[in-house]
């Protein structure tokens, strides 16, 4: 008997398995594709490009950054497409005639297609997937969107556009490269032949106004409460940890940490892309640099933050611990640069403890164990916990103080703690960020430092 004739034979509940009810077969909806906006200027557009090569000035093009030449090449730009548009496509429309020209103007000043991606506020991800495919991520939901580069080779123009003003370079011989725009938004860029999508371009973005403490607790990432503890963390000069996962806004709770510094105090920054955006007047930024084209030159966060210790500095803050740079940032700690700040990647407190074990071996230091958690426990005071919730709200869910050794075991107690109760009816997961009750061993730091707190922060009375 033929396969067809042989589930032709069988009823509904031996189809679809023997747990399932007799009935008809049921059919998974189908998920409507998107239509994607098809560009019918594009030969009109590459004659436009090939026209502005010679009618606009090289010098007016590498000025587009100061103001006053921006606001020239862009009248520039304006009255070429205008003419050309005149002679070859006069028939367009005038709402045509203005997204071709809004579309050239974003190719040359701007970053493409992307460009109002860039500039919706509402937008804090935008994600290239190759030419055809870009998604952003709007209140913590990704969602697909309607724009598409021309092909791979336009989607590789504008990530080269992005990091060669930087000095740094992409091709096949370093396909992956870390960059940042010039408002600070993190870049990320892969291409073939370890991309199969094709460019896979990632732009984090940051708020052009830098988020406050007031925005946090707004959002109820933390409490007032909270924010009052940490204050006093920082004012104290406690090394602080924030730990958690990608985009869980670990970068962004840095910013309103390092707001906490002083005004009076010289604050050395190190990263792998400058994001930090500190207020304070004395910030001095460093930024770690790759290999040259030779595969000499590198200098890595470990070189820079050993040649911030000969700096001067009141605090240091590091952007990111991922490798060998956590021993000498624990060393620091150690060594009378108090009040630092940095961000890692860990799923809990004590999962971050475990990875600075397996970061500081990555030195090359064949130390013992014990020797490496006693430099932990002494140089780390708080490690805070942030978490991207399922509904994409951002949250600290342990604010948790490193107590110190006993045995070959490090110590540590949660302060705060965020208790999930449940999921509304819109998906919106239902908690609260409360204290455990417990007074953390530092509290007496905080008052010689003329920081008080009251009883009732930590839920006592």
């Amino acid at each position: 008997m033929s396969l067809l004739k042989r589930i032709a034979g069988k009823n509904n509940s031996q189809i679809m398995g023997a747990g399932q009810p007799e009935g008809p077969l049921k059919v998974a909806p189908v998920r409507p594709t998107l239509v994607r906006r098809v560009d019918p200027f594009v030969k009109l557009k590459s004659k436009i490009h090939e026209e502005l090569v010679g009618a606009v000035e090289p010098a007016l093009l590498n000025g587009a950054d100061e103001p006053g030449k921006r606001q020239e090449l862009e009248r520039k730009l304006m009255e070429v497409v205008d003419e050309i548009i005149d002679t070859e496509a006069s028939h367009l429309t005038g709402s045509e005639r203005q997204r071709i020209t809004t579309d050239i103007i974003d190719e040359v000043m701007g970053f493409g297609p992307i460009t109002p991606l860039l500039t919706d506020n509402s937008i804090s991800e935008v994600m290239v997937n190759g030419p055809k495919q870009v998604y952003v991520e709007r209140s913590g939901r990704l969602e697909v969107t309607d724009v598409a580069f021309r092909d791979n080779a336009h989607v590789m123009h504008i990530i080269e556009k992005i990091v060669a003003p930087l000095g740094r370079r992409i091709d096949e011989s370093m396909p992956m490269v870390d960059a940042r725009l010039p408002d600070g938004s993190r870049v990320n860029a892969i291409i073939p032949p370890l991309s199969l999508n094709g460019p896979v371009l990632t732009i984090r973005k940051f708020a052009a106004d830098p988020f406050t403490v007031e925005d946090l607790v707004n959002f109820a990432t933390l409490t007032w409460e909270m924010a009052e503890f940490l204050e006093a963390c920082v004012k104290a000069r406690l090394n602080i940890v924030v730990s958690g996962g990608t985009g869980s806004g670990k970068t962004t709770l840095l910013n309103v940490l390092s707001s906490f510094i002083p005004e009076d105090e010289r604050i050395v920054t190190i990263e792998d892309a400058a994001e930090l955006q500190l207020r304070q007047d004395h910030v001095v930024s460093l930024e770690s640099r790759p290999p040259n084209i030779e595969g000499k030159g590198a200098i890595a966060i470990r070189d820079l933050v050993r040649n911030a210790l000969r700096m001067r500095p009141d605090r240091i803050v590091v952007g990111e611990v991922r490798g060998g740079e956590a021993l000498d940032m624990l060393q620091a700690m150690n060594t009378g640069h108090d009040g630092s700040l940095t961000t890692g990647h860990a799923n809990t407190p004590r999962d971050m403890l475990a990875r600075l074990e397996t970061m500081v071996l990555m030195a090359g230091m064949e130390l013992p164990v014990r020797a490496i958690r006693e430099q932990i426990s002494s140089a780390i005071d708080l490690i805070v916990q942030t978490t991207r919730l399922r509904d994409g709200s951002r949250k600290i869910v342990q604010v948790t103080e490193v107590q110190g050794m006993e045995g070959d075991i490090i110590t540590m107690q949660d302060i705060f703690i965020y208790e999930q109760h449940g999921v509304d009816e819109n998906g919106k997961i239902l908690g609260r960020l409360v204290p455990t009750g417990i007074r953390p061993k530092f509290m007496d730091r905080l008052e010689a430092a003329g920081v008080w707190l009251s009883p009732e922060l930590f839920g006592g009375y």
